[in-house]
């Protein structure tokens, strides 16, 4: 299948990627530019695999986003906070609607290049705290996606029931060199060990058993999972 993957150039989108690239014929890598803290740490690595496979690589900027909408992962929104990914604190980083509003311009450019597929590498892991993660969300813009196009574009979500730590797995078996993908939401210099993402990032490989390659600011302990309520 032709398809387009949406990749931010974090572990799991460049995990996508490489897999869209073994299991399908990737016309085009897509990328959003919306104002996010830590975009300008994160994109280069999405162009950068994008150009190691040879493919077409597209930045789509959204600026309206940092400028409207309330989030903390916007540079135009407060102090990224610390903690668990799962903790309450987390939905400080929520940009509202985000995922609907990439899929629908990213929809719209699979069908436009030729594509009948595009694949976005939500987990497991984001369902805590991100409404637009979650596979009944996912399940819907599915059926939009297929309604609302001439091609019938497919939604593939590949690792909507994984965890991180089995993401770490696939993409470890796939050469994915994760030194060369980005995390953290404050954007530093280098990931900063303590805000949610970077909890995730450092628990992902614990888990799946793969040394982490990545440099952080503090390997303070990591807390612990928020009990369920």
């Amino acid at each position: 299948m032709k398809v387009v993957v949406l990749c931010s150039g974090g572990m799991d989108s460049v995990t996508a990627l490489h897999w869209a690239q073994r299991e399908h014929v990737v016309t085009a890598v897509l990328s959003f530019n919306y104002g996010a803290k830590h975009n300008d740490r994160e994109l280069p690595f999405a162009a950068e695999h994008a150009a190691q496979l040879g493919l077409r690589h597209e930045a789509i900027g959204l600026d309206f986003v940092n400028r409207l909408f309330a989030s903390n992962l916007l540079k135009s929104g407060g102090a990224i906070p610390e903690g668990h990914y799962e903790a309450e604190n987390m939905k400080q980083t929520v940009v509202p609607f985000r995922n609907a509003i990439m899929l629908s311009i990213a929809g719209g450019f699979a069908e436009s290049v030729g594509a009948e597929g595009l694949v976005i590498a939500a987990h497991g892991g984001d369902h805590a705290i991100y409404p637009d993660c979650r596979e009944e969300f996912m399940a819907a813009m599915s059926d939009a996606m297929k309604c609302g196009t001439y091609a019938g574009i497919k939604l593939l979500r590949p690792f909507i029931s994984k965890t991180k730590g089995e993401i770490v797995i696939a993409g470890a078996s796939l050469g994915v060199e994760y030194a060369r993908t980005w995390s953290c939401y404050k954007g530093g210099e280098i990931h900063c060990g303590k805000c949610g993402t970077c909890v995730e990032r450092r628990e992902a490989f614990i888990d799946a058993g793969v040394a982490d390659p990545t440099e952080y600011a503090s390997y303070d302990p990591l807390p612990e999972k928020p009990q369920s309520t």
